[in-house]
This record gives C-alpha cells, structure tokens and sequence, in this order.
C-alpha cells in the first residue's frame, strides 16, 4: 500500500505569522479521527475546523478507501486547505483521521505537518498526535544511530519507528510496545487498514473523547468537534488506555498501570474552546469560576470590568458578577487578521497589537476599568494593551489575570519561553506592575484556581492536575531536558 501525499507538491516552508513578540500561551494541537463511515474525510475536515483554535499552521488528513492510504496535509488553516469538493473527494474511503498542527517540536515545514504515514510489514500506518514527547530526541538519536533514516523532526515520527521495530506480530501490540518507551503528554489517533486507534498518556494530560454518529465511533480531541458533526459524546479516553476501533466495534486496553489522572490544568484555562466539555468539567463554566474567585481575592473599586478578548471574556464575566460591576467590551478583537500577516518594519512591528485589539473609547473614557486576561507571560502584549486603554481615556487601569502567575517553561505541548523570559519568574508583583504600567496587578492564587475546578484544595502529595507552569512540579520524567538543558534543548528540537 502506498500514501500519496500533498508534500510531493509543496515544498516551501510554512509562512512564520506567529505573534513577533511570543506574548501568548502557543495552542497546541487537535486530533480527529473516524471509522466506518461513507463521508468520512469530509467528517474529518468539519471536525478540524471545531478544532482550528488548537493550532492554526497547517492541516493535514489521512484516508483509507480499503486498498489505498490517501493524504493530504497543507500549511494553514482547514478552510483554505480542506473546503472544495475535489480535495475531500481525493481522500476517499470510509476511515480517516486529521491533525491540526501548532508545532511544538520540529520546524515549521511541511514535512512536520500531520498526520505522518509510514508502511510497517503489516501494512501501513497513520498517525497524528497532540502532546509533547519529553524523551523524544534521546530515542531518535539512538534510532538514528542504529541506521534509522527519519523523514522529519516531528516526535510523532518517534512513535512510527518505534512500532516498525518492535517484532510483535499484531500492529496494535506494536503501537502499544511503542507507547510503553516515550515519555510525556500525548493524545494519539492512528490509522491502520482495519482499525482507527487512539491513545491517552498515562496521566492524562492532553484530552481525548470518544464520540458516535450514524452508529460509527469518532475520536477527538475536544467535544465541541462532535457537537459541530451532530455526534454524540460517549466517554473520555481514559489517561493510559488505548481504545481500538474496527468493524467489531471499540475495544480498551490498558498499557499502562493504573495511577490518579492529572489533566493539564491549561485547558481550562487557555486552550479549551470554552464550549467544551473536558474530563466532564464545563470549560466555560470553570473560566467563570476562576473569575469569581479571582474577584474574591483581588477585587478593587472601579466602574467597569473589561476582558482581554477572546479568552478573557468568562472570567471577566464572573468577576463582574462577584464584584456587581458592570461587564463591558471596552476592547474589540478584529478576528480577521491572519497568523501570517507580514509586519515589515520594526514602526509597523509596534502597531500590531492595534491590528488585532482595539479600543472602544465610548466603554473606556474617564472610567476606572479592571482588565481581565487569562494570563501573562513575557508582558510585552500586556504593556501595550495597558497603554491603548490609557490612551482612550482610561482613568484607572487595574490588570487581573485569570491564574496563577507562571514561573516555568513547559514541556508538555505548550510552546512557552525559557524560564529567563517568564516575566514571573524574574519580576516580583511590584515589579510586573511596573513593568506592564498598570496602577494595579494581581493573580489567581492556586488555591483560589483549584477552588474555581470544585476542589477544596490542591493535594500536595498527589495533585489532581498537571500545574507546573505554576508550581515546578514536573508530573513526567524530562529525559531529553536533562541531557540537552533548556536552550539546548530547543535548538536541537528545530534542528534535529
């Protein structure tokens, strides 16, 4: 069997339109994959579209009409790759899975784009991933090493290699003895020539759901791409599990020992759509909470709350609920500028802010406004959004930010900076106060965000989630940082 592939068509680097000053938590990436359904590919692409928000680089889907794996994966988004009739009609056949891709690891070239496709002995094999590896680099150079010749510097491709060696005879003992080797977060769908199959890290720290429509399983990697589809949700993926689907139906099987789950506490605060629902938690309701009790630890007098647009838009409503302040859109999002927007100059650089966030003068003039954003990273957004809303008028700016601040890089699926370039992690509150020009600053404890999930606190010894861009506490081993160190580490993942 063979995959042709859209790679043979293009092959100039995806366009760098990421935001110049790295002031943003990365998305990550999302998954979707079914089994056994006609309009297959087209399912898919509608539910990458639900999913675009997890990562706006490039597309890709993988199909299989029985005989031949079909694939096509493209930069950009899935509307621009994956809308006319001949594309989708390329991807024929009644199974297919798709990735939407913000690169965590590798280079942002087509080769890295998702899903990759490989011919094992037992036939081929698709896979897409949303996660990170922390072992990754250590098995490729040893893979390398032993004569292995790799096709991209993806961590997915680790997961190909390790399968096609392994001398089980079945290809879902070989994908199992694969998994059981990597280290980190990972929620998987693969595509064999007789089953879709998709797999959870041992703690659970990206999310994976299992769906059903017209009696065929889907999995994905969020709610809100059943609900675009018409699907209904049936579980979540549990954390360990691999979950296989074919024409007998879906089978579990458990490849890693069973131990307390530990999502990733991010998806309810950033990466979620808040119309999701994740590990059964309503991620809408949750960032409503984190406002309410983000008013209870840091309210002020003012006249107005306004949230930093998109994200901010929950907490800011449940922190004006708790404080009985108005709730106002004193900043409009242009939704129509592009990730990959040239900004040729460093005059033009300075301004990109106003491209995407404006303000309204008529909400912001003469008041003393609280401002409410998800969080804060380098600072430098945050500073020039604290000057526009000065310059329309703003009497008072007090910044609150929906969580903890965060003093450590991650390793998990997050593209975050060096921990040098966290400006928690070198600033005191005072000196972020400053530094972003607010006449105040304030974060979500966590204890008030683990209060805001329904917790009645954070477990110390065995924590109920993965916190550790707020806490140092590293649930995984961090194999490839320990050898490599942080800007090593970074270097050879866009090198390797």
């Amino acid at each position: 069997m063979s995959a042709r592939s859209a790679s043979a068509r293009h092959s100039v680097d995806v366009v760098d339109g990421l935001d110049r000053d790295g002031d943003t938590l990365r998305e990550e990436c999302g998954v979707f994959g079914i089994f056994g359904h006609p309009d297959a590919s087209a399912i898919v692409a509608l539910g990458l579209h639900a999913l675009q928000h997890r990562g706006q680089e490039a597309a890709g889907i993988v199909s299989f009409d029985g005989h031949i794996f079909h694939s096509e994966r493209r930069p950009g988004l899935v509307g621009d790759s994956f809308s006319d009739r001949s594309t989708i009609e390329h991807l024929e056949g009644s199974a297919a899975i798709g990735h939407v891709r913000y690169s965590t690891t590798g280079g942002t070239i087509l080769r890295n784009v998702q899903p990759l496709f490989a011919e094992l002995a037992s036939g081929g094999l698709a896979v897409a991933h949303n996660g990170n590896l922390t072992n990754a680099l250590s098995i490729r150079r040893d893979l390398v090493r032993d004569g292995a010749i790799t096709q991209s510097t993806s961590d997915t491709e680790v997961i190909l290699h390790l399968a096609a060696r392994s001398r089980a005879p079945l290809i879902v003992e070989r994908f199992t003895e694969a998994l059981r080797q990597v280290q980190g977060a990972y929620a998987i769908v693969a595509l064999t020539n007789k089953k879709l199959i998709g797999a959870r890290d041992p703690l659970g720290i990206r999310p994976l759901v299992i769906g059903e429509l017209d009696g065929r399983y889907i999995l994905a990697s969020e709610t809100c791409a059943l609900d675009i589809i018409g699907a209904k949700f049936i579980r979540d993926v549990e954390n360990g599990e691999i979950v296989v689907i074919s024409e007998e139906g879906i089978e579990s099987i458990r490849f890693a020992p069973a131990q307390p789950m530990r999502p990733c506490i991010f998806e309810y605060i950033y990466f979620a759509r808040p119309d999701s629902v994740v590990n059964g938690k309503s991620v809408y309701s949750v960032r409503k909470n984190i406002g309410h009790e983000l008013a209870r630890e840091s309210a002020t007098a003012a006249d107005v709350v306004i949230p930093v647009p998109d994200s901010g838009v929950p907490a800011a409503l449940g922190f004006a609920q708790e404080t009985g302040l108005p709730f106002e859109m004193g900043i409009i999002r242009n939704h129509y500028v592009g990730r990959t927007f040239i900004q040729p100059t460093q005059s033009v650089r300075e301004l990109g802010v106003r491209m995407k966030h404006s303000a309204n003068r008529a909400v912001v003039e003469g008041k003393r406004i609280v401002l409410v954003d998800d969080s804060l990273v380098r600072g430098t957004t945050s500073v020039k959004i604290v000057r526009m809303m000065r310059e329309a008028g703003a009497k008072e700016v007090h910044f609150r930010i929906a969580s903890p601040p965060i003093t450590y890089p991650d390793f998990y699926g997050i593209d975050t900076p060096e921990r040098e370039k966290l400006l928690a992690a070198t600033h005191d509150l005072e000196g972020m106060r400053r530094y972003i020009g607010a006449d105040s600053l304030a974060f979500l404890s966590i204890e008030g965000l683990y209060k805001a999930m329904g917790e009645e606190s954070r477990n110390e010894s065995c924590p109920q989630y993965t916190d550790h861009c707020f806490t140092g506490d590293y649930p995984t081993g961090l194999t490839d940082l320990a050898i490599a160190g942080p800007k090593r580490l970074a270097m050879l993942a866009e090198a390797d």
